[in-house]
C-alpha cells in the first residue's frame, strides 16, 4: 500500500490543488440550491413542485449547454501542455462563438416547450406559477453558456479560483435576492417563485460579467488576449469544437434528460411526490457536483498530458477514481447522518417530509455508478476520443433509463421510490460502458 500511494501521491497532489477550487465553486452552486428551494419550499408546497418541474425541464438545457462548453477542454488542455498561449486565445475565440450559437439553438427549443406546457401533464394549478419561471430561466441561457465556456478555458490553463470567486460571490448575491424578492423583504415587492427566478438571473449575468472582467483587464491573461484579438484560429477550429463539443453535450443532455423525463413522471403522481422528488434530487445534486469538481479536474490532467503518453493518462485516471471513491462515501455519510436535518428546512409538509425521507435508500444505492461515469466519462473527455459518448449515454439513460424508471415507478408500484431507484440501472451501466472507451482509447495510443 505504501509503494501504491507513492506513486500516485504527486498525481493526487495536482488533482486536488486544480479539483479543489472547483469543489468549493460546487459548494457554492449547492448552498444556492439549498437556499432557493429551501426559501421557496418555506413560501409554499405549490411553489415548490413548480419550481420541481421547471428545474427538471431546465436541467437537460443547462447540461446540454454546459457539456458544450467542455469540448473546448481538450483542445486547450493539449495547447497549454505545450506552452501555446496565444492559440488558446484564438481557439477560445472561436469555441466562445460556437457555445453562443449553441445556446442559441437550445433557446429556441426551449421557447417551443413553454408554448405547450399545458400538454406536459402537471398539475393545472401549478402553471400560472411555472410560466413566469420558466420564462427567467430561459433568458439566463446564453449568459450561463458564456460563463460556463470562459470557466472551462481558465480550467483548462490550471486556474480553477477565479471561477470560484465569481461563483461564490455571485451565488451570495443571489441568496440575498431571494429573500428581498421572495418574501418582500427591504422594501422590495413580494413576488414568491417569480422573485426566486429574477435573483437567479441577475447572478447568472454577473457571473458572465465578473469573468469577462478579469480576462479582459488582468494583465496574466495578456498573451491570451493578444490570441484572442488577433486572426481567426486556423481553418477546422470550429469544426474540431463542434466535433469534441457535440458528443459531450448530448451525453450530458442525455443523462440530465432522463432525470428530467423522471421529473415529468414524478408530476404524474401528483404535486407531493412531485415537491418529494425535488428535495432529494437537490440533496442527491450535493453528491454529484462533489464528483463534478474532482471530474473536471481529471479532464483537464488527462488533456495536459496528451504528449506524455497513454501511460500518464490513465495513472491520471485511476488515481482520480480513487480519490472519486472517497468522495462518494463522505457524501453518502453526509446523507446517512444529515439527511432528516436537510428535509426538515426544505419544507413544513408532514407528508412531504415522509415521503422524502423513503426516498434515502435509493439515493444511496446509486451514489457509486454516478461517482463511477463521472470518473470515466472525464477521463474520455480528456482524450478528445469523445464519439462514444454520444451513444454510450443515449444507451444507457434513454433506451434503458427512461424505461425502467416507467417500469418500476408504475408497473412494479413503486411509485417516486422506484423513480430514484431507477437511476442505479442507468448510471451503473454508464459508468461501466465510460471505463471500457477509456481504456480502449488509451490502449490505442500504446
Amino acid at each position: 500500500m505504501a509503494y501504491q500511494f507513492s506513486k500516485y501521491k504527486s498525481t493526487y497532489r495536482g488533482l486536488a490543488l486544480l479539483g479543489l477550487p472547483i469543489l468549493v465553486s460546487q459548494l457554492g452552486g449547492i448552498a444556492l440550491g439549498f437556499a432557493d428551494n429551501i426559501m421557496v419550499g418555506r413560501y409554499g408546497t405549490e411553489d415548490l413542485a413548480a419550481a420541481s418541474f421547471v428545474n427538471a425541464m431546465f436541467n437537460t438545457a443547462f447540461c446540454a449547454i454546459l457539456g458544450f462548453s467542455y469540448g473546448l477542454t481538450p483542445l486547450a488542455g493539449a495547447l497549454f501542455g505545450g506552452g501555446q498561449r496565444r492559440a488558446i486565445g484564438a481557439l477560445t475565440r472561436t469555441a466562445l462563438r460556437c457555445n453562443i450559437a449553441f445556446a442559441l439553438v437550445v433557446m429556441a427549443i426551449m421557447t417551443v416547450l413553454f408554448f405547450n406546457l399545458e400538454h406536459l401533464g402537471q398539475p393545472t394549478e401549478l402553471l400560472p406559477l411555472i410560466r413566469p419561471y420558466y420564462l427567467l430561466w430561459l433568458v439566463g441561457l446564453v449568459p450561463l453558456a458564456v460563463f460556463n465556456l470562459l470557466a472551462q478555458w481558465l480550467y483548462s490553463i490550471n486556474n480553477s479560483r477565479l471561477p470560484m470567486y465569481a461563483v461564490i460571490g455571485c451565488n451570495s448575491l443571489n441568496i440575498l435576492c431571494n429573500y428581498m424578492l421572495i418574501y418582500g423583504h427591504w422594501g422590495a415587492p413580494e413576488m414568491g417563485l417569480t422573485g426566486a427566478g429574477i435573483a437567479t438571473l441577475i447572478s447568472r449575468v454577473l457571473m458572465m460579467a465578473v469573468l469577462l472582467w478579469a480576462i479582459l483587464g488582468k494583465r496574466l491573461y495578456r498573451d491570451y488576449r493578444d490570441g484572442f484579438k488577433a486572426a481567426d484560429a486556423p481553418v477546422g477550429t470550429a469544426r474540431r469544437v463542434w466535433s469534441t463539443s457535440m458528443p459531450v453535450s448530448f451525453q450530458m443532455a442525455f443523462e440530465s434528460g432522463s432525470f428530467s423525463v423522471a421529473g415529468l413522471m414524478t408530476g404524474w403522481l401528483g404535486t407531493v411526490p412531485l415537491a418529494a422528488y425535488q428535495i432529494i434530487i437537490v440533496i442527491g445534486m450535493f453528491g454529484f457536483c462533489i464528483y463534478y469538481s474532482l471530474g473536471a479536474a481529471i479532464s483537464v490532467k488527462v488533456a495536459n498530458a496528451t504528449d506524455e503518453g497513454a501511460a500518464q493518462q490513465r495513472k491520471i485516471a485511476w488515481a482520480g477514481y480513487h480519490l472519486m471513491l472517497t468522495l462518494m462515501l463522505c457524501a453518502m455519510a453526509i446523507f446517512v447522518f444529515l439527511a432528516e436535518d436537510f428535509i426538515y428546512v426544505f419544507t413544513e409538509d408532514t407528508a412531504v417530509r415522509a415521503l422524502t425521507l423513503t426516498l434515502i435508500t435509493p439515493l444511496l444505492l446509486y451514489q457509486l455508478g454516478d461517482a463511477t461515469q463521472v470518473t470515466f466519462a472525464n477521463a474520455l473527455r480528456g482524450t478528445s476520443q469523445v464519439q462514444p459518448m454520444l451513444w454510450i449515454a443515449f444507451t444507457a439513460y434513454i433506451v434503458i433509463g427512461v424505461p425502467a424508471t416507467y417500469l418500476l415507478a408504475f408497473t412494479a408500484g413503486l411509485g417516486v421510490s422506484g423513480v430514484v431507484l431507477s437511476f442505479s440501472v442507468s448510471l451503473l451501466l454508464a459508468a461501466a460502458l465510460f471505463l471500457h472507451f477509456f481504456l480502449r482509447a488509451t490502449s490505442a495510443r500504446r
